[in-house]
């Protein structure tokens, strides 16, 4: 039977589903099986009007609020995603073709982590009391920052929502967020259960479409901030835009991040490591360690060891349990793998592992090994966002960094090794702005996520998060008379 996750309607403003047909249609479609599942329609102008003007006349009352009261509503939220957390995860691996097994433990619990988190934060964001000489002193103000875009990417689409809404309403913001058109379903969701635990009709507005429909939104002169989650070219151009207009920013961009495994290390751990850095949610993670730099003396062992893993790999239907290696979100998107992967065949990679689609109906690809991988090759160089890992021989500790570092991008960056002194000493050179020891790709809410160069500006999560969506405002208080020179 056809799985089906028709929405109420394509957007949802002021507290409640709204439709306007004459959008273009936007076709969800199952990335396990290529069915459709459900349509929305993309926001015309006058959706697009209606969700910042709601956000707009929403803003002073939420700010008004107390941070306690704030954080109240937050905390509500992230009670009721985990009680309807299997809901959530089905509706999650529907929209994204992810495994149920890791929907249920990866998505709305980090969202519903992130809404704890900063629901809890809401009431200590206070300013400081700084003394002057004669008893003058300075008191700050942290401010809301007024109305924040969102514009989400489709390999997390929950979770993405939750930490972009969190931060911002914790703030005194409000929020119209634009979900990927290829997964469109999961934010509407969230926008009902912030409204179901007490958010105010506006606080967070959820709008359908495609490039343009984002573009309307960040270049909006009603909005203050904008935070984008998606590739590098995107970046570049949501960020000139927003630039030009002096709005506030946060960048969650991909990257091409080195995992650095040397002889000493836990061949087992480091197996481990590298799968999580490359083949969870079958590739389609941002900060993925897809180039693997392993010393020498231990390539051909961790090579045997991955391929004996790989082999345990269960790919079939996301919905199963047993499953733990879906489909690719699109048809696009797996054009896109095989592609790359033809070219690391072509520029003399060693097709170590994989390499082809899974014969059954959706968009599944084998997970893919190369190695004998040189720094030059495409496969190297540019993010592919699928799951196909690059192996990369190096000798030494300072080689590995060297060409580690040797990227446009600087998302995150991993170590795997016993020598501890050794493991502190690379992170601190690795020019990345998420890094691992001994482990891969785990984001804590309580942690800040984000990347330097071209993979991002600004963090996400922690107290950081607070940063880039408040202002301080400084007051200066006079005890004493005012002496001017004439």
């Amino acid at each position: 039977m056809t799985q089906t996750s028709q929405p109420v309607a394509s957007h949802f403003i002021s507290g409640q589903y709204v439709e306007d047909d004459a959008g273009a249609r936007i076709d969800v479609i199952y990335a396990a099986t290529g069915e459709k599942i459900a349509h929305v329609h993309a926001a015309t102008p006058a959706i697009v009007e209606q969700a910042l003007a709601a956000a707009k006349a929403a803003q002073p009352a939420w700010a008004a609020l107390t941070g306690t009261e704030r954080g109240r509503i937050l905390r509500r939220a992230a009670d009721i995603i985990r009680a309807r957390n299997r809901e959530l995860s089905e509706l999650e691996t529907l929209d994204t073709g992810k495994p149920l097994q890791e929907t249920l433990v990866a998505d709305a619990t980090s969202g519903a982590d992130a809404l704890e988190y900063f629901g809890g934060l809401a009431a200590s964001l206070t300013g400081e009391y700084i003394p002057q000489p004669g008893g003058d002193f300075v008191y700050t103000i942290r401010q809301a920052l007024g109305v924040c875009v969102g514009i989400g990417a489709w390999n997390y689409p929950t979770q993405i929502a939750c930490w972009k809404a969190a931060p911002a309403l914790a703030c005194g913001n409000t929020m119209v967020f634009k979900p990927s058109e290829t997964t469109p379903l999961c934010a509407l969701r969230i926008a009902e259960i912030l409204t179901e635990a007490g958010a105010p009709p506006g606080v967070f507005n959820v709008v359908q479409g495609m490039g343009e429909v984002g573009a309307a939104l960040t270049t909006d002169p009603r909005v203050a901030k904008v935070s984008l989650t998606g590739s590098v070219p995107t970046g570049r151009k949501v960020y000139a835009a927003v630039a030009a207009e002096m709005k506030h920013v946060t960048m969650e961009l991909g990257g091409k991040s080195p995992l650095i495994v040397f002889d000493d290390a836990d061949l087992d751990n480091a197996v481990s490591g590298a799968i999580l850095g490359n083949f969870y949610s079958t590739g389609q993670v941002c900060s993925n360690g897809t180039r693997v730099f392993v010393q020498k003396g231990i390539k051909e062992a961790f090579l045997e060891r991955l391929a004996e893993r790989l082999d345990h790999a269960v790919i079939g239907d996301p919905l199963d349990e047993e499953t733990n290696f879906g489909p690719m979100v699109s048809e696009a998107q797996l054009a896109i793998v095989e592609r790359y992967i033809a070219q690391g065949i072509e520029e003399g990679a060693r097709l170590a592992y994989g390499g082809k689609r899974v014969i059954r109906p959706g968009n599944f690809i084998q997970p893919t090994v190369f190695a004998d991988v040189t720094d030059a090759m495409t496969i190297a160089r540019e993010e592919i966002f699928g799951p196909v890992m690059a192996v990369l021989d190096f000798e030494d500790e300072e080689e590995a960094v060297t060409r580690a570092n040797d990227t446009e991008f600087g998302l995150a960056g991993g170590v795997f090794t016993q020598d501890l002194t050794r493991a502190h000493r690379v992170v601190a050179s690795l020019e990345a702005g998420t890094c691992y020891i001994n482990h891969y790709n785990l984001a804590p809410v309580e942690a800040p996520f984000g990347g330097v160069k071209a993979s991002g500006v600004g963090r996400e999560n922690s107290k950081e998060a607070i940063h880039h969506y408040s202002e301080v405002k400084s007051v200066y208080v006079a005890m004493n008379d005012v002496e001017a020179p004439f």
